[in-house]
């Protein structure tokens, strides 16, 4: 890298990446690519909307998971102003894959295993963020790794329960419109997807119970727990059948 070499260049808007507040832009920092999040104009001179994006940088800087997009930088963008400097995850969300009729099994297959880890994380920083949607879910262009995107906007001690049953339901809902979507079947991750909107006792009510049910544990412990007893109601009976009567 030269003394010569501009430090922003090819800087393109992506109005489909756009969320409420702000608008998204690819481009090359230094030559590496990234993507900006930056206010909409006609909140950048609010004082509301200021802190607003700042406590997002706070909040999100030091998160760090594989399946989350990852924040570096905050500082102000020639021709875009102050933004969020987030790693380069330029690809297609799950929203596009869904209405284009493009999910294979490989995006089904993340959806099981790489989606669930996220949220876990995510619930276990405590991080308040927007409900889960195809929307905020990108699959990367080259590689096609599951991102999540606009993944948080506060952190505090704790989540109430309430939050994290929330993120279940919202995977139900993903997991289920994208299957439907698709026509992929698996019956299993839609067996698990439906429990997840119950609303009785077999609802699953947190990640750690999705994640039993999602690697089929689930029914193999209660399986073996079953024949553990008879085994030992077996056992009892013939000890007591091989006893002298008296």
């Amino acid at each position: 890298m030269t003394e010569t070499t501009p430090r922003w260049t090819e800087i393109e808007h992506l109005p489909e990446w756009d969320e409420e507040f702000y608008h998204v832009y690819t481009a090359r920092k230094l030559g590496k690519w990234v993507m900006l999040k930056t206010l909409k104009p006609e909140y950048k001179d609010d004082p509301q909307y200021r802190r607003m994006i700042e406590k997002e940088f706070d909040v999100r800087y030091n998160l760090a998971h594989p399946n989350i997009v990852m924040i570096n930088d905050f500082e102000d963008v020639p021709g875009v102003g102050l933004s969020i400097v987030c790693d380069d995850v330029y690809g297609t969300s799950l929203r596009k894959l869904i209405d284009t009729g493009g999910v294979t099994p490989a995006h089904i297959e993340q959806l099981r295993r790489c989606l669930p880890a996220a949220l876990e994380y995510i619930q276990t920083n405590h991080i308040v963020h927007h409900p889960l949607r195809p929307e905020r879910i990108i699959f990367t262009e080259n590689i096609g790794n599951l991102k999540l995107i606009d993944v948080g906007f506060d952190q505090r001690s704790s989540l109430s329960p309430a939050a994290a049953c929330d993120d279940i339901r919202a995977y139900g809902e993903v997991v289920l419109e994208t299957l439907d979507a698709s026509g992929i079947d698996d019956p299993d991750l839609r067996a698990v997807a439906q429990r997840c909107l119950r609303t009785d006792r077999r609802r699953i009510a947190d990640i750690p119970a999705l994640q039993l049910a999602l690697s089929g544990r689930g029914a193999t412990r209660l399986y073996g727990i079953v024949i553990a007893f008879l085994v030992i109601m077996v056992g009892v009976l013939a000890w007591l059948s091989a006893r002298p009567v008296k």
